[in-house]
């Protein structure tokens, strides 16, 4: 499955783009336009993911990977 794969499923199962991901992540304190804050770590994002959007750790991992920087969208 292409990275773009996990995030249109994540799309279609929570209703919200990658950029909403980001905004909400800034706004829990998680991270910025650069990334991860210091002291973040990805089991935080995780735990955040999985309890308030019911995401899999495969695709909790994939929003991992786009807000630290390692993925954007369309990669596969």
């Amino acid at each position: 499955m292409s990275f773009q794969a996990y995030l249109d499923n994540i799309q279609t199962k929570t209703g919200k783009t990658p950029a909403d991901f980001r905004t909400l992540a800034a706004s829990k304190g998680y991270a910025n336009a650069k990334g991860l804050l210091p002291g973040i770590k990805a089991g935080d994002i995780v735990a955040w993911l999985k309890q308030d959007f019911e995401l899999g750790h495969g695709h909790a991992m994939a929003i991992v990977a786009l807000l630290k920087g390692m993925k954007k969208e369309g990669d596969r």
